[in-house]
Parts: structure tokens; sequence; C-alpha cells
């Protein structure tokens, strides 16, 4: 924190961060690592992790949930990222996009039933919005959601759906026979629903990103997203997640650049440490300056965000500098 941007922050704030960041060095860093190395999901750190409080983050608690701002919750995403990015993919897709569905989207049944059981990381959730063909152009998705007997009918694909192959509940976007798009809890044990993990990824390894395949998947009713309509709804959730992976991009740039420097300093060339070249105190110069600017950037979109103020171009903006 070179330009002392702490100062900025509340003693709320301050304490949640510490508290992430104590369990972050505690129980991610030591075996992130190995799970990077053999692709496996760290499902030990998730009883912990659900007892911090960062899914569902700013969300009330009668839903169980801790009730923080925008920026505390922030400063946990840029925590569990220093620590792992894969494990903050985990924590974008259950919190940011599953839970924030259910949330803003749900009836009050299915909030009281999905969210404190998520927020504990007791149920696990995915987001099946991207599909093999139409790509992050949601506008464009091809599953369909035809009635019958009272319910949905739901047929189609979803790729690189990450949680999908060990989740409870999928929030799956689908469009009727009208051009309609509606969005469903479907629950993973529907006959009709299959996740198959996507192997040999080359990025954010320890998490699981899947092929979710709907042949005849029965949904009824009750698992419609009630105030999901239209494409709007979709986007309304995609901004949220957005303002977390911003956050997530500061973790991982401070993580590189304390990484790059503790190296710098133990590796030594013609008799010193590399740290003593000007063109490697450039290149860290040059870091400090880019993390120092986004850490302003990240605590001032947070403060616009909980002043109701933030608008999607500013988040997209926020997104690709810090990412």
């Amino acid at each position: 924190d070179f330009i002392n941007a702490g100062s900025l922050l509340s003693e709320e704030e301050k304490g949640v961060r510490d508290r992430v960041r104590e369990y972050v060095d505690r129980e991610v860093i030591p075996g992130a690592a190995d799970h990077w190395d053999r692709a496996e999901f760290p499902f030990e750190v998730l009883p912990g992790l659900g007892e911090l409080g960062v899914l569902g983050g700013t969300f009330s608690k009668e839903y169980g949930c801790a009730g923080w701002n925008n920026v505390s919750y922030g400063l946990a995403i840029a925590e569990l990222a220093r620590g792992s990015g894969s494990l903050a993919t985990f924590v974008h897709v259950q919190g940011g996009l599953a839970m924030t569905a259910i949330h803003e989207l749900g009836s009050e049944e299915q909030k009281r039933r999905w969210l404190p059981a998520m927020a504990r990381c007791e149920k696990i959730g995915c987001f099946g919005l991207t599909e093999p063909e139409a790509g992050s152009d949601p506008g464009s998705l091809g599953t369909t959601a035809v009635e019958r007997d009272g319910g949905y009918v739901l047929e189609g694909e979803k790729k690189w759906i990450g949680n999908a192959s060990f989740s409870d509940v999928a929030v799956i976007w689908g469009r009727t026979e009208e051009g309609k798009i509606l969005g469903f809890l479907v629950e993973t044990d529907n006959p009709g629903f299959r996740a198959d993990v996507l192997p040999r990824k080359g990025s954010q390894r320890a998490a699981w990103q899947t092929h979710i395949t709907m042949k005849d998947c029965h949904v009824s009713e009750s698992a419609r997203l009630p105030r999901a309509e239209g494409l709007g709804s979709t986007l309304s959730i995609l901004t949220h997640s957005r303002y977390g992976v911003g956050w997530d991009g500061l973790g991982q740039a401070a993580d590189c650049y304390e990484t790059a420097l503790a190296y710098a300093r133990e590796r030594e060339q013609f008799g010193q440490p590399i740290a003593s070249f000007q063109l490697v105190q450039q290149k860290l110069v040059e870091m400090v300056n880019e993390i120092s600017l986004s850490q302003l950037l990240s605590i001032h979109v947070g403060r616009l965000k909980d002043a109701g103020e933030l608008d999607p171009a500013t988040v997209s903006m926020f997104k690709m500098n810090n990412v």
C-alpha cells in the first residue's frame, strides 16, 4: 500500500480485510500451488470460507449473509484472489452470480431456501448463461424453455460454467416460444440435467468449468425466478459480478508484485541482487504505480456502488483496467 490507500477505509472495512487476509495466509496459500498443479478444487477450504461471510457478503443478515458494504466485499475478494485466483473464481460464481440472481430476481421462498445455506457453502450454485455457440452474447442464447404441464421443459447446452459439476442448484437461462428470456433454478439431481468437467484447462486450473447438457429437463413453475424477465435481468446480474472481478484483478496484481519483488531481492547476478539494477527497478516501480491507481479506482467505484450511483459502463471500465 505505497500511497496509504488504507487511510480511505473505515475500521470495519479494515477489519474485514484483515480477517480474510489472515484466513488466506493460513488456509489458502499453503495448498494453492498444489491444487493448481493437479487441477483439483480445494473443497477443504469451503467450511472456513463460509464462516468468513464473503459469499453474498453485501446481502442482508436476514438471509444469513454478512450485510457488508461494497467496499468491504471488494477488499475480501482482493484478498482471496491474492491467495488463489481459482478460489476467487468460485466465489464470483457462487456469490457474484448464482446468489445474486436468487437475491435480486427470486421469490421470498427461493431466497430463504437457498441463500443462507449458500452463504455457509453448505449448498453450491452455478450460473448457466454461456453457450457453445452464443458465447458471451446472451441475446443469442439457444436454450429453450417450453411451457408444459404447469411448468417448463428445458433443452439446450451451456459451456464454461463454473462449479456446475458439484453444484446443488443451477441458475439456467432459457428462451420461451415467444422469444422471452427467463431464468430458472434447476436442482442438479434433475434427471434431465448433466454437467461434465472440461479437461486440459490452462488457466485458473483449480476452478472447474463444465459443459452442461439439458435434455427433456422438467422444472415446475416454482423453479422460475419470478423477477427474471428479459435480457436486462441477465445483464444486471453480470454487472454485479463484474464489480467483484475488478477487485479480483487488484488482488492478483498485488501478489504478482510481492512475488516479483521478493524474487528480485533474492536472485543474485553479477554478485548482487537483480533488484539493484535499474532495468528491474523500473519494472517494479511501474507495477507499484499501476497497483496504486487500481487501489484508488477500486475504493472509489465501491463508494459509488454503495451510494447507488454506479453505472454498467463504469463497472466495465473498472474491470478492464484492473484485470
